[in-house]
């Protein structure tokens, strides 16, 4: 019996093993999701291995918990190979964001939503699959006056930015061939320093590879835009899956580590980041917290702070 179970768990081990090292010989779509979970499905199969050492102590799982172990700590390698040194803390803050995937159909919690963008003292809002928020509008522009998205530029609603500062520039446009008008690019003047800001929705991973036709017009934008630069949204995957990887070394941009949870709701935070707040220097991310409450959205919202090196 013990032969039994140690064969079929040795099976099932290798197989997830297997299918989480084929990022590092090719890439497969339909695996962006085992490879955004790399560490977490790394410490599931160590857990899995040390049940096997004690049915049978065998060399075969002595390989696999090395395999195992070797492919945790690449993934935290990964994870921290784009983390710029935080700013000091008591370097003034330039300004701060909030970026939120509220989710299209979260009608209920628009309300609270819109006081938490109001009390939030972030200087600029970014909103994603916004529409729940269209009618909370008018009573957002009394602390935000300037507003792309919603009827501003356009009338599609899925990424609304709202400012307290006017827009030096603003253009939105689309990612891909999937999805229209989901990259916003503008600047902002923070007391003589230009701020560049691209705000995404970005596909899902798994849907064929129109994200990395998206990847690659995201690309585009950060090369065109000078200066210090912030690219902020929804990424549907995590810095560990190989597409993003290869544009933030493109793109130079930088976040912080550990980059907060903020998808699957019900992780916690052990879940994983597909939200990002990435900053290009000489703009560097002072902090990135994740807002406590989802609001009824299946995503977590982030806040942001920025200085700017001298």
């Amino acid at each position: 019996m013990k032969d039994t179970l140690f064969c079929i768990g040795s099976v099932l081990v290798s197989l997830l093993l297997a299918l989480m090292s084929l990022r590092y010989i090719t890439h497969i779509w339909l695996l962006a999701f085992v490879y955004s979970f790399q560490v977490h499905f790394a410490l599931a199969a160590i857990a899995a291995i040390l049940v096997l050492l004690l049915i049978k102590r065998h060399w075969y799982a002595y390989l696999l918990l090395a395999v195992a172990v070797t492919l945790l700590g690449h993934g935290v390698i990964m994870l921290r190979e784009f983390a710029a040194p935080p700013a000091h803390a008591e370097t003034p803050s330039l300004f701060r964001l909030m970026s939120f995937n509220i989710e299209h159909e979260n009608f209920a919690s628009a309300g609270s939503i819109a006081d938490l963008i109001v009390a939030s003292n972030a200087d600029v809002v970014t909103i994603l699959e916004a529409a729940p928020l269209r009618p909370y509008i008018a009573r957002l522009s009394s602390t935000y006056p300037f507003r792309i998205g919603c009827g501003a530029e356009t009338n599609e609603c899925d990424n609304l930015v709202l400012s307290k500062r006017p827009y030096v520039e603003k253009k939105v446009s689309s990612l891909g061939e999937l999805w229209r008008n989901r990259l916003t690019r503008f600047s902002i003047d923070f007391g003589g320093t230009r701020i560049g800001f691209l705000t995404a929705h970005l596909a899902k991973p798994y849907f064929d590879d129109f994200q990395s036709d998206e990847l690659a017009d995201l690309l585009t934008a950060t090369t065109v835009t000078d200066g210090p630069l912030v690219v902020a949204g929804d990424f549907n995957s995590a810095i560990l899956d190989p597409r993003i990887q290869r544009f933030m070394r493109r793109a130079g941009l930088h976040t912080v580590f550990p980059e907060p949870a903020t998808w699957p709701i019900k992780a916690g935070r052990f879940g994983i980041g597909i939200d990002h707040v990435l900053a290009r220097p000489p703009l560097r991310l002072k902090s990135v917290e994740r807002i406590r409450d989802n609001m009824g959205s299946n995503h977590f919202g982030l806040m942001a702070e920025f200085t700017v090196d001298p």
